[in-house]
């Protein structure tokens, strides 16, 4: 039997191939359940959101940033821009509704006008990036390659974005030795989502699945190592309060997609906020 002169990676991905859409069927009703719990992760702050009627220091940015990734995911899995990829868009238009509904709920308890009219820059400005992907796509690209290859690379790096963003709580972790804005369960959320549509995506050979997920999970298994090292340190209690304000938004950022400091506190029975796509 001869050997195979192909890379490792090139065989791997063969072999993964050769497994079929009921194995790509499977991957994906796995990440679509992980996926809709990191949706729904925030819905113990906006409870107390509505419940104070303000939204108090909450921070609307990533749940405009999740909305974004959404509507384009959503958009780039419909049969006419990706086929074959119709489950991509079920999950990510319930996404996109959800957080429809946290930008409203954020909007009409804003704790200042200003807030309120940064909100609605913020949701304009989603708003508008979309609609741009998805007319220029539709009206300027009429081959389905190249409007693939559009749309695939504009939800990429919007994913990425997303996925990247717990960046500075891993290093306000390692600064303070402390777990406190880094929450377990949403981190192995995030690593076994990105886990799941990264094998969907190797399954489909789509790059623009694969890749941003493949960081993803790559970023949700350090955030488990971490954990697993300073989950039993008492923290440096003077760092974690000044890199509390810092933490308030980024720890958000990682619910969507790829949540925030104070919905992780919330989900753990802190009355703080979480971690996101």
């Amino acid at each position: 039997m001869g050997r195979d002169k192909r890379g490792g990676w090139v065989v791997a991905v063969d072999a993964l191939h050769g497994m079929g859409w009921g194995a790509a069927q499977r991957e994906i009703e796995a990440g679509n359940v992980i996926a809709l719990f990191l949706f729904l992760s925030p819905v113990p702050t906006f409870w107390r959101i509505i419940r104070r009627r303000s939204t108090e220091d909450f921070s609307g940015v990533p749940y405009n940033m999740t909305l974004l990734n959404c509507l384009l995911s959503a958009w780039y899995g419909l049969p006419f821009v990706s086929p074959d990829n119709i489950l991509v868009s079920t999950i990510n238009g319930a996404g996109a509704a959800i957080e429809i509904v946290y930008v409203v709920i954020f909007l009409v308890f804003a704790s200042t006008q200003r807030t309120r009219l940064r909100m609605l820059g913020l949701a304009s400005a989603v708003a508008a990036v979309f609609a741009a992907v998805a007319l220029v796509s539709m009206l300027a690209l009429h081959h389905g390659q190249a409007r693939k290859l559009m749309c695939g690379l504009a939800a990429t790096v919007c994913s990425i974005c997303m996925y990247a963003s717990p960046l500075s709580i891993m290093r306000l972790v390692v600064k303070t030795k402390s777990v406190e804005y880094m929450p377990f369960l949403l981190s192995l959320a995030v690593f076994l989502c990105g886990t799941s549509w990264f094998v969907y995506g190797l399954l489909g050979r789509d790059p623009f699945v694969a890749i941003p997920n493949g960081c993803g999970s790559f970023l949700g298994a350090v955030q488990l190592v971490l954990y697993a090292i300073y989950r039993n340190s008492g923290g440096n209690k003077a760092g974690a309060g000044a890199g509390k304000q810092q933490a308030g938004d980024d720890v958000e950022m990682a619910s969507d997609a790829k949540s925030s400091k104070k919905i992780a506190d919330d989900v753990g029975g802190d009355g703080k906020e979480d971690r996101l796509v």
